[in-house]
Formats: C-alpha cells, sequence, structure tokens
C-alpha cells in the first residue's frame, strides 16, 4: 500500500508526458522559425542562437559592393539554410557555445579567404564572398581524364566554384553525391544557387577526405584522436590541420606562406568579430611543417 503514491505520481508524469507528446504520442514538434520549422531538433542548440544576421554583415561587409564579383549572391539565409542541415552532425553544435562560435569562425574563415578580394584594396578582411567562381579559369586544366569514376563531362568545365573553390570533375562528382546534386553535369549550380554553395563546402568540412583520416570539423572540435604517427607529422587538433585537410599541400608543409597566414588571420579576425579573444583561438593554428594528410594529385576539395 505504502508504493500508491509513487506509482500514482508516475502515472500523472506520464499522462503529463504523453500530453505534451500530442494526440498521437509522438515528440511534440517545436517551431524556431525558419531555421528548424516543425523539427524536433529546433529545442536543442542552433547557430542561430549565437550567430545572428548583424554578425554575418559584420564578417562579410564588402561583399555587395559594387566593385565585389558576386554582389547580391551570398547572403544570411543561404548560410544557415545550408548549416542547418549539419547541425545534427554537430556542425556549430559541438561542445559549448564558444566551441560552436569559434567552428563557424573557422568554417567561414576558410570560405572568406577562399573568396576574398581583399588584397586589392584595404582592410583586406572585409571583403570575404567578394566571388563565387574563378574569374580567369585555365582551359585545359580542370578536367582528369584519368578519373573513370566522376568522368568529365563534353563541353563543362570544373573550375573554381563555389564557398570553397571546388574545382575538378572528381571533386565535383564526390560531393556532388555527397550533397544528392548532380554537380558533374551541373557544375553551374554552384555559382547560381547560394544555399548549395555553402552546403557543399560545409559537406567538405564535415566529410574525411579518406577512411581513418579526420575531418576538418573533428579535427577542430577534438573529436579526432592523432595516431601515433601524426605527432611525428606535426599534425594535431586544431585551426592548422584543417587547412592541412581543405587546402593541403597548397598551403601546408611550406613554411609560412602567405595564404595560409591569411587563412590565420582570417579566423583570428572573425573571432574577434564575434566576441572570442584571440587567446581561445586554440592551439596549433599554422600548419607550416606539416606533413599533408594527402598530396595535391589526390586530394578531395579547393
Amino acid at each position: 500500500m505504502r508504493r500508491a503514491p509513487a506509482a500514482a505520481f508516475l502515472l500523472l508524469a506520464l499522462l503529463a508526458a504523453a500530453e505534451a507528446s500530442g494526440p498521437e504520442g509522438g515528440e511534440q514538434a517545436c517551431d524556431k522559425g525558419w531555421e528548424r520549422s516543425g523539427s524536433r531538433l529546433c529545442c536543442k542548440r542552433n547557430i542561430t542562437d549565437f550567430f545572428k544576421a548583424r554578425h554575418f554583415e559584420e564578417l562579410f561587409p564588402r561583399r555587395n559592393d559594387t566593385i565585389a564579383h558576386a554582389a547580391g549572391f551570398w547572403d544570411y539565409p543561404a548560410f544557415i539554410a545550408a548549416a542547418a542541415l549539419f547541425e545534427p552532425r554537430g556542425f556549430g553544435t559541438t561542445g559549448g557555445k564558444e566551441m560552436g562560435v569559434r567552428e563557424v569562425a573557422a568554417f567561414l574563415a576558410h570560405v572568406g579567404a577562399s573568396t576574398s578580394c581583399g588584397r586589392f584594396y584595404p582592410n583586406p578582411m572585409a571583403w570575404g564572398l567578394c566571388y563565387k567562381r574563378e574569374m580567369s579559369p585555365y582551359q585545359n586544366f580542370y578536367c582528369d581524364d584519368s578519373n573513370e569514376l566522376y568522368r568529365c563531362v563534353e563541353g563543362l568545365q570544373y573550375y573554381g566554384r563555389g564557398g570553397e573553390a571546388l574545382f575538378l570533375n572528381y571533386n565535383y562528382g564526390i560531393i556532388g553525391k555527397g550533397i544528392k546534386q548532380d554537380l558533374l553535369s551541373h557544375p553551374e549550380l554552384l555559382q547560381q544557387n547560394a544555399t548549395l554553395a555553402f552546403e557543399a563546402a560545409i559537406w567538405r568540412w564535415m566529410t574525411p577526405v579518406k577512411w581513418r583520416q579526420p575531418s576538418a570539423h573533428d579535427a577542430f572540435v577534438g573529436n579526432w584522436k592523432p595516431s601515433k604517427n601524426d605527432p611525428l607529422s606535426k599534425r594535431y587538433p586544431g585551426f592548422g590541420t584543417t587547412m592541412n585537410i581543405m587546402r593541403g599541400d597548397r598551403i601546408c608543409g611550406q613554411g609560412f606562406t602567405d595564404e595560409m597566414n591569411n587563412t590565420i588571420s582570417h579566423y583570428i579576425y572573425y573571432l574577434g568579430l564575434m566576441g572570442v579573444n584571440h587567446e581561445h583561438s586554440g592551439r596549433s593554428l599554422d600548419c607550416a611543417d606539416q606533413v599533408v594528410f594527402n598530396p595535391s594529385s589526390k586530394s578531395l576539395g579547393s
């Protein structure tokens, strides 16, 4: 008889939970606006909790300037729509708020550095998202005829497009498969649709090039546990290794090159605009002495 109050309390709790779940007993959908309307995932922390439209404008204030080559293309809703697809996988939602801020800043630093025309103008950090495509592509450089899985489509060019300047036919094929878009047949989509351009870049950030290699996301947030060989190759968790994964030997393993320093500068600058002191930028910022995971001839991405 003494167990009756406890049983009654449990029954009331279950009834309350069932009522909150709705008439069909499923999980109650919550509505947090256009980012995750009607999804139970919106009840968890989202990037929009700490990264607002004003932050996007502060990071990319000159993107719609009259002399910007992609004026009117990139915007905050496109980034958030793409990012929301990867939030369940941990993009911007791994760890606490500061880690989320740092990861968004790190990812956008890659994008900002890749799409900047700032070297021509004052305040170079303000010119990210100036481009959406390579302006002077080499005509015969972007088709790798040796790749039989993702053959070039006759008449199409696979020069740099999108947020990470994706180029070469096999990269369009691999990433297109990842985001369920036929980029091999329609590479122009990355310069026509800003959401797809961001989605392709985030997929690249979240996906390892090869099995047993880390993604840039895992290397940055600390999910990656280096093997005993990684320290010998000067590879450690942090922003530096994200450059190794995303850019390979174009900027890593060659000392302190201008391009590597520029990417780091974007990261530190964006962190400051988002309210994080550079002292909290994390360890291992550079990849100057790192052995690259994948030589350029086998590298995925930009």
